[in-house]
């Protein structure tokens, strides 16, 4: 499956095939955002590229391309996205063997990502795009319209057939929080640090160390390691999924694409030109990092059962698979205020919420945990679960007690 790196040849391809959404605004983004979720429910689904026969329900089983990819680049001239961290290249279905489709459905080859994710409410979703999802060789929007038109129209379970009461282009939303949520759960950087793998403009390494690196955490299994003249340039980490890519679980695979650098002296070279970075928590999915003081830009991370279990959301409420929000704590008297892309934060009869009318609480915090009143307990009606948010109170007068921490970013 080769990279595309200039954007001048398919994009015009694209762009011609390719249509907008209209109408957009005809609902508000609270609205679209509630109309998410009616995907096919999969009772038992196989897991892909291990059937004998085939499998007539493709809303549960991603066929042909039953092989999921998630691409990662590290870009140095120029460069793209943060010092210390990889890059989001896409999610690739690959027909198990190697092989893939391409350009699927021209009829969804929509030119307006930024605007239909922003219609279903995905703002902290677009902006963290913006960071680590962009492009070397043109615009993030041009690069995200191409990775969906090429790849995400590809994929069987994200037909609009496999939709009840399918709303339009509300695939979309779901492919890029897969792709997004992925990412997150493989950090390259880190990982590769770990190993003693950082960049540099002197030293190099061999395959099987960067291999080894990876594998580690990947389940045992190697992903693809790709190179530009000698340098580490591509990751490619493979999928089998049981059930959809909206809602079913995805199993780390051994590469089907054999790695095309040398065996030893590659070159890891940094993006600022110098020494490579100190690895810090923009590496790793919010919520896996350690808590921390609130000062600063930082994630609202649950913590329930005595286990981290999703984070709070620009709104203000309890979001478990979904793209955390950055907040912004700043000092105020003898603790802090907290303040979303929505608005300042604040407990409103009993009720965290945030918004543009929202007046600002001052809170305090103690070993890591956000304060109201001096108590720590925060709870909510019933835990969330897939697109479902939850409402989040303070006290412990609901059923689901939880608390808050922070994670800086």
């Amino acid at each position: 499956m080769p990279s595309v790196r200039c954007f001048s040849g398919f994009a015009l391809t694209a762009l011609g095939a390719a249509q907008s959404v209209l109408g957009l605004g005809l609902k508000s983004p609270v609205a679209r955002q509630d109309e998410q979720g009616n995907s096919a429910t999969c009772s038992s689904p196989q897991l892909s590229c291990h059937n004998t026969s085939a499998v007539q329900d493709l809303c549960c089983f991603n066929s042909p391309g039953g092989s999921l990819l998630q691409t990662q680049f590290w870009d140095t001239n120029p460069a793209t996205g943060p010092d210390d961290s990889w890059t989001i290249h896409g999610l690739w279905p690959d027909n198990c063997d190697g092989t893939y489709e391409a350009n699927c459905d021209d009829d969804r080859a929509y030119t307006n990502i930024t605007a239909i994710l922003n219609s279903f409410g995905k703002q902290d979703l677009v902006d963290y795009m913006n960071t680590y999802w962009t492009s070397n060789s043109g615009s993030a929007e041009t690069f995200w319209e191409h990775e969906w038109g090429k790849h995400g129209t590809c994929i069987s379970t994200l037909d609009p057939d496999c939709y009840t009461s399918y709303k339009p282009t509300e695939e979309v939303p779901d492919f890029f929080e897969r792709t997004v949520a992925l990412f997150k759960d493989l950090p390259s950087y880190t990982w590769l640090s770990d190993a003693g793998i950082t960049p540099s403009s002197s030293k190099t390494y061999t395959l099987s160390a960067i291999q080894s690196a990876l594998a580690k955490n990947h389940g045992g299994y190697t992903p693809y390691v790709g190179c530009a003249s000698g340098a580490l340039d591509e990751l490619w980490y493979f999928y089998n999924t049981r059930g959809s890519v909206q809602t079913g679980t995805f199993e780390a695979a051994e590469s089907l694409t054999k790695s095309n650098c040398p065996s030893s002296g590659i070159k890891y070279l940094p993006k600022n030109g110098g020494s490579s970075p100190s690895p810090t928590t923009t590496t790793t999915a919010p919520g896996s990092g350690p808590t921390g003081s609130f000062s600063g830009s930082g994630y609202l991370n649950v913590v329930s059962g005595g286990s981290q279990n999703g984070c709070i959301i620009s709104a203000g409420t309890w979001y478990t698979s979904g793209t955390c929000a950055t907040f912004t704590a700043a000092s105020s008297g003898s603790g802090f205020t907290l303040k979303s892309s929505k608005g300042n934060c604040g407990v409103q009869s009993g009720l965290f919420t945030c918004g543009s009318g929202v007046s600002s609480t001052v809170f305090t915090s103690s070993n890591g945990n956000l304060l109201y009143s001096g108590s720590s307990a925060f709870s909510t009606d019933s835990a969330p679960s897939g697109s479902t948010q939850a409402k989040v109170y303070s006290g412990s007068g609901h059923a689901t007690k939880f608390t808050i921490t922070w994670e800086s970013k």
